[in-house]
């Protein structure tokens, strides 16, 4: 590829300004609300344990609160289907295990 001087100039300076806007450009100190973690089963289960465990400390090491909401049913499909119409924002979080992900599109017709 035969780039001009002029053009190859261009594209340098181009490049080296960018980490300058990244810088800029950056978002809003996140988090900025509450997160909250979504759990596939009830109340009690070893993965709502786990994510009360999890909560805590990812609440503690962003300063901000996590809370853990049980959706249970339909083997984890619910709370699956709740979190991936969720705003793609980050503070909707799913904790889970395998079954809703490996065992659920197996044995379930149409899960969303």
């Amino acid at each position: 590829m035969n780039l001009p001087r002029r053009r190859l100039l261009q594209l340098a300076a181009g490049a080296a300004a960018l980490p300058a806007l990244a810088r800029s450009a950056s978002a809003q100190g996140y988090p900025s609300k509450p997160i909250t973690i979504i759990n596939p089963f009830g109340a009690g289960s070893g993965s709502d344990t786990v994510s009360r465990v999890v909560a805590q400390h990812l609440g503690a090491a962003l300063k901000q609160s996590v809370v853990v909401e049980d959706r249970p049913g339909a083997n984890g499909a619910l709370a699956g289907l709740y979190v991936a119409r969720a705003a793609p924002d980050g503070y909707t979080l799913f904790m889970s295990t395998n079954s809703p992900h490996s065992a659920a599109p197996f044995l379930m017709k149409n899960v969303g």
